[in-house]
């Protein structure tokens, strides 16, 4: 076989599976007709247009779409705010006393906040952060553990057209210095504590640390998270509670009318070189696409109730958190903890507790849950369920069905989404109404998206595998990195001309039109002249039954070029092979030379010869970062026996160090 061009993968893993939407779900479902994508195609700009005047505008637009590549304007001359269209317009009518926020904290406290509710404490926070001086683009950063004060600052910012930068409440001081010293902000919202696995996150401690080394804040506003504070220094002058100032702030706060292509909100997301990227959002066309997405993807009605695992701190929880389903008029849960705190069924107590209808979490979550077992989701009645989705890597197939047969009872529609920080809203999925789901696909672009697959010399590929590219503007798109606008235009622009969007991502499309994403093209490796995706041979891995989650990456061989190094976690309770030497027992699990033979003939049946794993380490956890994704970059240090790097975003860096020590001595 001729040796692969950089941006051809082998195509490697088959899935025939198929699942048709159910007939009961099509009938009642929002989308119920193919010719959405056919009416899109012909017309984008007037798809986009028709769930825009849904909306509530102060100001009409001139024109839809004023395209300069690589640079868009969305609704040019429309003015609205996001805050109106989240809350003053649903307080107007029917759901003035509907649920908007149903709130869990991991200890077990419980809040619910109705629109009228939630309105009255956005107006309030607002009138605060007008207290202080705050305006019109200026930035606010947000440090705050999964609590409803997030969401009420968040809105607050929106409403008086004031940048808010949230910063996920797992990051170190050194991350939160960066990012509010490379937007310049004013302002800092954070808390005394949160809480994780019951201990208590010191977040203004974190946040003092952070904040000697910001010369431009100058208040910092501080949410007292339990019932009594938890310890923390207060700076007289500078350091304000938060439910002090609310008491007597004024519950009316007339909303700032915002151009549509005024910035909403910065967000910063880590390359895998150089400093974070402050990706910038602004206001119409974002809000535009979170809230055409969450409607048809998640089939959104007055009725149901909506979970989104995310934390607020990533784009997934401003987008499908808070922003899309709030301009929906959805009813929100959101939990704070652990998914296993006290015990490995919490998220099946919730949906259980809350009747959940719609459940959106990440393939990492899934797999953690295959690993722990059946038993957990089979003690709650989940049967509220209606509709599973999936977000922020590709889902192992395998992972999926699991999903599908265990958690929605052969009975929800799974949709499998991709997108990005860079993206805002949900850009290659299926509608869970008309789309015939394949496990582990995402299948097609949202209507009004155009994706293709391409080769490094910018041709499209039809059917096979290549690089993503997003090849015409969406009104979510990013507008741009904040304070670099050299960096927005070479890092997204510049492979295959301005007009082309460049994700990133590998990718493969079949003959039926179905796009399987690959991963992150960092992590494709080239074994003996073939390019080969981590992601199909992670799932090949996970297919057999003792596996719960593999991390796959590429070590540096002189003969192949690239061996294939698996890191594997095993399901509680499996066992490896009856014979042969045993390795160091995880979780109780005899991991076996019989069983590492065995997976490795599995991905050998699965997908080829050429796919099988040279090395195969078991391991009790895998290295992730905060946000949940397998450090792989860590992996391949590992594998190769180099320094590991920055640990700072490590969900746990001591699992890093001893997978280093297990790697070496299995190897010695």
């Amino acid at each position: 076989m001729a040796e692969k061009s950089n941006a051809e993968f082998a195509d490697l893993l088959r899935e025939d599976r198929t699942f048709p939407p159910p007939a009961s779900f099509r009938a009642k479902a929002h989308v119920r007709d193919e010719q959405i994508y056919k009416d899109a195609e012909r017309d984008p700009e007037g798809f986009w247009a028709k769930f825009a005047a849904e909306l509530e505008w102060s100001r009409p637009w001139d024109t839809v779409l004023d395209w300069q590549p690589p640079h868009a304007k969305w609704f040019v001359g429309g003015q609205l705010n996001v805050a109106v269209n989240c809350l003053d317009r649903h307080v107007r009518g029917a759901r003035r006393n509907k649920a908007a926020l149903i709130w869990e904290g991991e200890p077990g406290d419980r809040r619910t906040l109705t629109y009228f509710q939630l309105f009255r404490e956005v107006s309030a926070f607002a009138n605060v952060l007008k207290s202080f001086g705050i305006k019109k683009g200026d930035r606010v950063a947000i440090y705050l553990p999964l609590i409803p004060e997030l969401a009420v600052a968040m809105l607050a910012c929106a409403r008086i057209g004031a940048v808010h930068s949230v910063v996920f409440g797992g990051f170190s001081a050194e991350s939160l210095r960066d990012r509010i010293n490379d937007q310049q902000a004013r302002l800092l919202i954070t808390a005394d504590g949160g809480y994780r696995r019951g201990q208590i996150v010191p977040l203004k401690q974190i946040a003092d640390e952070a904040i000697a080394q910001c010369p431009s804040i100058e208040n910092v506003i501080l949410v007292q998270r339990g019932d009594g504070p938890m310890p923390v220094h207060v700076k007289e002058g500078r350091d304000h509670w938060y439910h002090r100032l609310m008491q007597d702030a004024p519950l009316v706060c007339n909303p700032e009318p915002m151009d549509s292509e005024d910035m909403l909100y910065i967000l910063y997301t880590s390359g895998t070189t150089g400093k974070p990227k402050g990706i910038v959002h602004t206001t119409g066309g974002y809000l535009v696409g979170t809230y055409a997405t969450t409607k048809l993807v998640f089939d959104l009605k007055d009725e149901d109730v909506f979970w989104c695992t995310a934390d607020i701190g990533w784009v997934t929880g401003h987008s499908y958190v808070v922003y899309g389903p709030l301009a929906n008029g959805a009813t929100v849960l959101m939990y704070e903890g652990a998914p296993d705190w006290p015990q490995k069924d919490r998220f099946w107590s919730l949906i259980e507790r809350y009747g959940v209808t719609v459940f959106y979490t990440a393939p990492t979550a899934i797999r953690a849950f295959m690993k722990w077992g059946t038993e957990w989701p089979a003690r709650r009645d989940m049967s509220s369920l209606r509709l599973l989705g999936s977000v922020g890597e590709p889902i192992n197939p395998e992972a999926w069905v699991w999903y599908y047969r265990f958690i929605g009872g052969e009975r929800c529609p799974v949709v499998d989404t991709w997108w990005q920080t860079e993206t805002g809203a949900i850009m290659i999925t299926p509608l869970p109404g008309v789309t015939t789901l394949r496990p582990g696909s995402a299948t097609r672009p949202f209507p009004g998206i155009s994706a293709e697959i391409r080769n490094e010399r910018g041709d499209k590929v039809e059917v096979g595998g290549g690089l993503l590219a997003l090849t015409r503007p969406w009104p979510a798109m990013l507008r741009g990195i904040y304070g670099d606008p050299q960096r927005y235009v070479t890092q997204y622009w510049n492979k295959w001309g301005p007009g082309v969007y460049v994700t990133g991502d590998g990718a493969k499309r079949d003959a039926d039109g179905n796009f399987w994403l690959l991963g992150r093209v960092d992590d494709v490796m080239n074994v003996a002249g073939h390019r080969i995706g981590t992601m199909e041979v992670e799932s090949a891995l996970v297919d057999h039954p003792s596996v719960a989650e593999a991390a796959v990456v590429g070590r540096a061989h002189e003969i192949k070029g690239t061996a294939i190094a698996a890191f594997v976690t095993l399901k509680e309770g499996a066992r490896g092979g009856a014979s042969g030497g045993a390795k160091t027992g995880v979780a109780g699990v005899a991991a076996t030379d019989d069983l590492i033979e065995e997976l490795k003939a599995h991905v050998v049946r699965k997908i080829g010869a050429i796919a099988r794993p040279d090395d195969i380490l078991f391991a009790a956890d895998l290295p992730k970062t905060r946000s949940g994704k397998i450090m792989r970059r860590l992996l391949r240090d590992i594998a190769e026996g180099k320094a590991l790097g920055d640990t700072t975003t490590l969900a746990d860096p001591g699992v890093v160090a001893k997978l280093k020590e297990k790697y070496e001595d299995e190897l010695s």
